[in-house]
C-alpha cells in the first residue's frame, strides 16, 4: 500500500481510482461551497482555486495528515461547464460539446494539515464528442446519467458519444493518477 492520504472528496469515482491504484486513504469531504467563477478567471485557475479551498478546509479542520483535493471542470471555448443544475442545463451542455472537442481540467492540491505547506497542479485532457440524433440525446438525458457530472457526461460510464482524444483517462474521470504519483514522488517531504 502507498502512504496514507486524506481525500477531501465524497466522489465515488475518485475513491475508486485511488483504491485501484493501491493507495491507503480515508475520506473526509470538504463540504466547501463551489461558487461559479469570477469574471476573467480561466477554467484552469478556477479548478485549481477550488481544489486549494477544499484541501485547506480539511487541513484546518484536521490539523494533521496529507490532504488530497481535486476539482474537475469541463470547458468549451473558455466557458466552464460545471455540474448541470437540471435536465435543460445538461442538454445545453451536451449540445455545446457535440461534434467537437472539450477540455477537461482538474485542479489538484496536496496540503499538509500540520503545517502551511501545499502543492498544486493542473491537468488538462481533451475529449471528443460525436454528434447525436435527437432520439439518442433524449434517451441519454432521460437516463439521468448526467447528474452530478461536470460537462453532463461520464467517460467512465462508457457513454458512447464521448471518448478521450488526448491526455489522461483518469483525469477525465476526476483524478489524474499519473500526475498525483509524480507529485508524491517528486516531493517526498510532503509525506513526512
Amino acid at each position: 500500500m502507498k502512504r496514507g492520504l486524506i481525500l477531501a472528496s465524497a466522489s465515488p469515482r475518485r475513491r475508486q481510482l485511488l483504491e485501484e491504484a493501491g493507495y491507503d486513504f480515508e475520506v473526509d469531504p470538504s463540504d466547501v461551497d463551489e461558487p461559479g467563477p469570477e469574471p476573467g478567471v480561466s477554467p484552469a485557475e478556477y479548478a485549481a482555486g477550488l481544489a486549494w479551498r477544499k484541501a485547506r478546509a480539511v487541513a484546518l479542520r484536521r490539523g494533521s495528515g496529507l490532504i488530497l483535493a481535486a476539482d474537475t471542470v469541463c470547458a468549451v471555448g473558455g466557458e466552464i461547464l460545471n455540474k448541470p443544475v437540471d435536465r435543460a442545463d445538461a442538454e445545453r451542455m451536451i449540445r455545446l460539446q457535440e461534434a467537437g472537442e472539450a477540455d477537461v481540467i482538474t485542479g489538484l492540491c496536496l496540503h499538509r494539515g500540520d503545517r502551511p505547506e501545499w502543492l498544486g497542479a493542473v491537468e488538462i485532457s481533451v475529449v471528443a464528442f460525436r454528434a447525436l440524433t435527437d432520439e439518442a440525446r433524449a434517451a441519454y438525458l432521460d437516463s439521468g446519467r448526467w447528474e452530478g457530472k461536470s460537462g453532463a457526461y461520464g467517460v467512465q460510464d462508457r457513454d458512447p458519444f464521448v471518448s478521450v482524444a488526448r491526455g489522461s483517462f483518469s483525469n477525465v474521470v476526476g483524478l489524474p493518477m499519473e500526475r498525483l504519483a509524480a507529485l508524491l514522488a517528486a516531493h517526498p517531504a510532503l509525506r513526512d
